[in-house]
């Protein structure tokens, strides 16, 4: 059976989205960061670069990025819809889908909840907060536009809005930022979807 390595408050959340909505049996490997389980032998024996998302296969093989787990759910998961078989749509939800994941969460987020990894100054730590919380916002401008008149990044739900969500409930929900209003509409959208009613329960919000 699948087994996806999973953390609260990660990126792993869209990756369980994706599970929810394929809708096959799979296990949760619950990796507790705040114990440094990501950095055990055991865990990265099965994934040496200490992090999460990881899928495990049936067959005992590991995918790891989210990119790829996203990609390869979709790919063998046709009947979901969860990626364009047309050229032009798949490059646009992958451009989408790199985006979100290497901008909004990469470069943004990540600034903002672990400002100590840019700088090694205490006094310094609250303005590069400010500079990913800014970062993050301007992406998700970027994301509004692209929403404008679409319920959903690339016309139809797919792969990117999974990542798209779960960088969302971290702004929303956890740090506590102002959506743009087409964001906003995609946050409120995606929260009525099973697969996210799922993830939210999981993750301990209403």
């Amino acid at each position: 059976m699948t087994t996806l390595c999973y953390a609260k408050s990660t990126c792993a959340i869209g990756i369980h989205v994706l599970l929810e909505e394929i809708g096959k049996p799979y296990e949760l490997n619950i990796v507790d960061f705040s114990k440094g389980e990501q950095k055990s032998p055991e865990y990265k024996k099965l994934n040496p670069k200490g992090k999460v998302a990881a899928l495990v296969r049936d067959d005992g093989s590991v995918v790891t990025e989210y990119a790829a787990i996203a990609m390869w759910l979709a790919l063998t998961n046709p009947d979901k819809k969860l990626l364009p078989t047309d050229p032009e749509g798949m490059v646009r939800t992958i451009e989408a889908l790199d985006f979100v994941v290497g901008t909004v969460h990469m470069l943004s987020w990540r600034m903002w909840r672990r400002p100590n990894l840019y700088c090694p100054n205490p006094d310094e730590l609250e303005g590069v907060k400010s500079r990913g919380e800014a970062a993050m916002l301007a992406g998700f401008d970027v994301v509004d536009e692209q929403l404008e008149g679409r319920q959903f990044l690339c016309g139809d739900f797919s792969i990117a809005d999974t990542a798209l969500y779960y960088t969302e409930y971290w702004a929303a929900d956890v740090a506590g930022f102002p959506l743009p209003p087409n964001v906003q509409a995609h946050f409120e959208r995606m929260k009525q979807r099973p697969s996210v009613q799922a993830s939210r329960k999981l993750e301990g919000v209403a």
